[in-house]
């Protein structure tokens, strides 16, 4: 599902709206975990779990450094846990086939590749996921204590998927506070539709042309 299908403009994203703007405030984080899952779950089911398993490990190393501050020697040791395991995955979706056919090429032997298909947001998911992190253990930003909140802000599908990456300091008390008005959501709006148009318009059109010049071929 992508922003300018009208899976998501028609269907899901009216009735995403909907059901987050009637039910009560304590819910609508709910309401975003839900649809983050179901967005991601429309590309590939299974990769919801490595999402999910990794906000526990975050949540659980960020954690782990609050609990020991002043022990800088436990708090390097989550951070390295959590790093080396999120950079681990993105490595191994992003590029083991591309290791396993320079180890093909260099010894001539036939490895199959894997040819797994890349989640949805992968890197942007980690590289997130790292900020939040990393600002823990710099003491930048308060550890979060809610895992609610804390899996709001690792799945939130409208940025996820292409970013740009959210430091978790900019979004924390909007995670817990929410202030809702017709103004935001009419700016909200506007800009999805110019950034839309943009995408249709503009970046669709060059796509296309440039996939004609790298080709060769006019259909």
């Amino acid at each position: 599902m992508v922003f300018s299908s009208i899976v998501f403009l028609y269907i899901f994203l009216p009735i995403m709206l909907l059901i987050y703007f009637i039910v009560p405030k304590k819910l609508k984080n709910a309401v975003m975990i839900l649809a983050s899952l179901i967005f991601f779950a429309w590309g590939e089911i299974k990769y919801i779990f490595i999402m999910l398993i990794l906000a526990v490990m975050d949540f659980w190393c960020g954690n782990g450094i609050n609990k020991n501050e002043g022990n800088r020697k436990k708090q390097r040791m989550y951070l390295l846990i959590d790093v080396s395991i999120n950079l681990l995955i993105l490595f191994f979706f992003k590029y083991a086939d591309f290791i396993i056919s320079n180890i093909n090429s260099l010894f001539k032997i036939q490895i199959p590749l894997l040819n797994i298909p890349l989640p949805i947001g992968v890197s942007f998911n980690t590289f997130q996921s790292l900020s939040y992190i990393i600002d823990v253990y710099r003491g930048t930003v308060k550890c979060e204590k809610s895992f609610y909140n804390y899996l709001t802000y690792t799945t939130l599908f409208p940025q996820i998927i292409a970013g740009p990456i959210v430091r978790y300091e900019t979004v924390d008390e909007e995670l817990e506070t929410k202030k809702i008005s017709m103004d935001n959501f009419s700016k909200g709006m506007r800009r999805f539709i110019i950034g839309l148009g943009k995408k249709v318009l503009i970046a669709n059109n060059v796509g296309a042309l440039w996939h004609i010049i790298e080709t060769g071929r006019i259909y």
